[in-house]
C-alpha cells in the first residue's frame, strides 16, 4: 500500500460523531484490519448428509472446561442443519487450501462433491490435509444480531499436517511467511499472563 493509499484509508476511518451507529460497510472495513485464520465447520444433517461452511470467526474460549466459539449467520443453510444434530468439526485450513474455501464459502460451491473427506469418530466430516481438527458438541447457542454465537465443548483434538495457516485480512487471503530468525520472545510467568 502506498503512503497516499494509507492516508486515504486512515482518513476514511476517522471516528464518527458520538451516538452515530456504524453501518455494515464501516464495520466490515474497520474490523477487516484484524487478521483471522480460516476454518471450515462441518457436520451432518438430520439425514446424515454432510454439510459445512467457511468460517473466520473461530476462537478458543476456555481450557477447563475445554470450550471454543464460532459465529454463524443464522439465516445460512448449513449452520441450522448442524445445530439440529448438535455435533461439529472445525477444520483449520493450511496456507495452500484456498480451493477448500472456494468450495465452502460460496452458496453455489460443490462442497463435498469429489472431496476426499471421511466421517470422524466424533460423527462429523473430517476434511483432508488440514492443519488441525477440533471436534465438538454444541454446548450453547446465543443470538447475536444476525448471527448465532456458538459455544462448542471440545470432544477431541487432532494435529493433521504440518504447515502454515491460511489467513484472511482486509478482504483478501494472505499466507504467513516462514521467517528464519534467532529472535525469541521472553515470557515471564505463564502464557496466560502473556496473552491476557
Amino acid at each position: 500500500m502506498s503512503r497516499g493509499e494509507a492516508d486515504r484509508d486512515h482518513a476514511a476511518s476517522e471516528p464518527p460523531a458520538p451516538g452515530t451507529r456504524p453501518d455494515p460497510d464501516r464495520m466490515r472495513h474497520v474490523l477487516g484490519h484484524f487478521a483471522t485464520g480460516v476454518t471450515v465447520v462441518t457436520g451432518l444433517d438430520g439425514d446424515r448428509r454432510p454439510v459445512g461452511f467457511a468460517c473466520q470467526s473461530f476462537t478458543s474460549v476456555s481450557l477447563d472446561p475445554p470450550l471454543v466459539l464460532f459465529c454463524a449467520d443464522h439465516r445460512g443453510r448449513s449452520w441450522p442443519r448442524i445445530r439440529d444434530t448438535g455435533t461439529f468439526c472445525v477444520n483449520i485450513l493450511r496456507h495452500d487450501q484456498q480451493d477448500i474455501v472456494d468450495r465452502f464459502g460460496s452458496p453455489t460451491g460443490a462442497r463435498f462433491e469429489n472431496l476426499d473427506w471421511r466421517l470422524s469418530a466424533y460423527h462429523a466430516p473430517a476434511l483432508p490435509d488440514v492443519l488441525a481438527r477440533v471436534h465438538c458438541a454444541v454446548d450453547a447457542v446465543h443470538a447475536g444480531g444476525d448471527h448465532d454465537v456458538v459455544v462448542g465443548r471440545v470432544q477431541g483434538l487432532e494435529l493433521v499436517q504440518p504447515g502454515r495457516p491460511l489467513l484472511f485480512y482486509r478482504g483478501r487471503f494472505a499466507v504467513t511467511e516462514r521467517v528464519r530468525s534467532s529472535a525469541r520472545v521472553e515470557v515471564t510467568g505463564g502464557w496466560d499472563d502473556f496473552w491476557g
